[in-house]
């Protein structure tokens, strides 16, 4: 069953229990690419602009009070998730978003008609164009959906849980600050350093991404609404600019402001670029700390085998018994797939050609996407590897014994030529550096246990 529906390019029939209208099916017909659906916050984020919009023009008398009602009413509904069916648009559509901004002003009058008794869909008494996008552009609109999304997403989903991997990492630091291991640079060994220093370089690392991330927001939270067509405000009230930015602000309690220049905020997208460079030094780190504990943990009788990872399912359908560092692969996987979405936001948002960058579709979708495995990778990376890891002391005091960068701590009492060759005889022999040391005669039993201490090795002015 279906009904008609009409737009400047004429009739179209529309399926009957669909809110939506001509533009949004046409869209279906003309855009029946990939499986990427435009993403539901993107398009919650554009009821809340019809909301406040709808405020905005009912105080300023430039809409009728009771069509303002039922705007916010249905807006309320697509907030809510109840008409989440109600949008089947792909990314993969015209490059400013239109479409989508249709598709939601579309929803939004065809459940408001319904609700004023007047069958769903429809232009009358609420007209999708004339009333729901009042004083708007989906020029201005999609921009702005960009970043109340991206903002909405990193308050919400990101920022907690950086904190809880952050602070899940501190923990298991503080617990392991004095258990003494091999350091490693270069894949090779090097002087000591305790467990808990290690762990320590992540949790400072994960504070600078978060940092980087917090850093980038207050460009987001500038919003192009008011500027419609290409920027001047066409058809926008004086004020309303100032006026919707502070109604958005209110309604999401996010600190939204107007962009103090509409031109670039159509035509760029620079602050999503550098909040999509943040959101790569996160994933850059996250790919550290995956790639070190898997190294950390490799074994677990024919690698460094220093650090016992949870095992959370079986590691092979051949080997029986085998485990897997399966969470530090899915952290590094998740890292690779932000990186490339970094590389095509880049590439997109260098695409605004004169007025309007017309790649916003896929800015969006590739950092929505970027947000939501960030944060679900650092909260499961946490829960299930962070939690239950723990260090084998054991493994790390035979490699500490048997390490050879030990020697480092001679260098001030016998010189480092001296000190080279103790490694050198050590290593090529199979020596112990001990051993070593008392058959060249460089120095006593006594003075090698005196010096080569290396719990007195982890800081600055030690064996000074």
């Amino acid at each position: 069953m279906s009904r008609t529906e009409t737009d400047s390019i004429g009739p179209i029939e529309v399926p009957e229990d669909a809110y939506w209208g001509a533009q949004t099916q046409r869209s279906l017909i003309n855009f029946a690419i990939g499986q990427e659906r435009m993403p539901l916050p993107v398009l919650h984020a554009l009821a809340l602009i019809k909301k406040a919009a709808a405020r905005v023009n009912d105080r300023n008398g430039d809409l009728p009070a009771d069509i303002a009602r039922l705007i916010e009413q249905s807006a309320d509904e697509v907030l809510g998730g109840k008409l989440d069916d109600q949008f089947p648009l792909v990314v993969w559509q015209t490059g400013s978003g239109t479409q989508s901004n249709m598709n939601v002003n579309e929803v939004i009058a065809g459940r408001a008609n319904e609700l004023a008794g007047n069958g769903r869909g429809g232009k009358s008494p609420v007209h999708p164009n004339d009333h729901v996008n009042r004083s708007q552009s989906s020029n201005d609109c999609f921009p702005t959906a960009m970043h109340i999304a991206a903002a909405q997403a990193v308050k919400e989903q990101l920022l907690p849980a950086i904190a809880e991997l952050s602070s899940g990492i501190a923990e298991q630091s503080s617990r392991y600050m004095t258990l003494v291991k091999t350091g490693r640079t270069h894949m090779m060994d090097a002087t000591p350093i305790t467990f808990g220093q290690e762990l320590s370089a992540y949790v400072a690392q994960l504070d600078y991404a978060e940092k980087s991330i917090r850093a980038a927001l207050p460009a987001v939270c500038e919003l192009a609404q008011g500027g419609t067509a290409v920027g001047t405000g066409l058809n926008s009230p004086h004020g309303f600019a100032e006026a919707v930015a502070a109604e958005l602000a209110a309604l999401s309690g996010l600190p939204f402001v107007t962009a103090p220049n509409k031109f670039a905020a159509l035509a760029g997208h620079e602050p999503l670029t550098a909040l999509s460079g943040a959101l790569k030094t996160l994933a850059v780190t996250l790919m550290k700390i995956a790639n070190d504990l898997r190294l950390l943990g490799s074994g677990p009788r024919a690698g460094l085998a220093e650090v016992k990872l949870p095992a959370n399912e079986p590691g092979s359908s051949i080997m029986p018994g085998k485990v897997n560092p399966t969470q530090c692969e899915a952290l590094s996987m998740l890292a690779c797939q932000v990186m490339g979405n970094d590389t095509t936001i880049t590439f997109a948002a260098s695409q605004g050609h004169l007025q309007l960058n017309v790649f916003k579709p896929v800015i969006i979708h590739n950092l929505l996407q970027s947000i939501r495995l960030l944060g679900d990778g650092c909260r499961n990376f946490n829960e299930h590897c962070i939690a239950g890891m723990e260090p084998d002391a054991g493994k790390m005091a035979e490699h500490l014994e048997r390490g050879l960068m030990l020697v480092t701590a001679l260098n001030p009492h016998i010189g480092y030529d001296k000190s080279a060759q103790i490694a050198k005889k050590a290593y090529s022999e199979g020596l112990t550096l001990r051993e070593a040391a008392l058959q060249l005669g460089f120095l006593t039993d006594a003075e090698f246990d005196a010096w080569v201490r290396p719990e007195k090795m982890l800081e600055a002015g030690s064996n000074g």
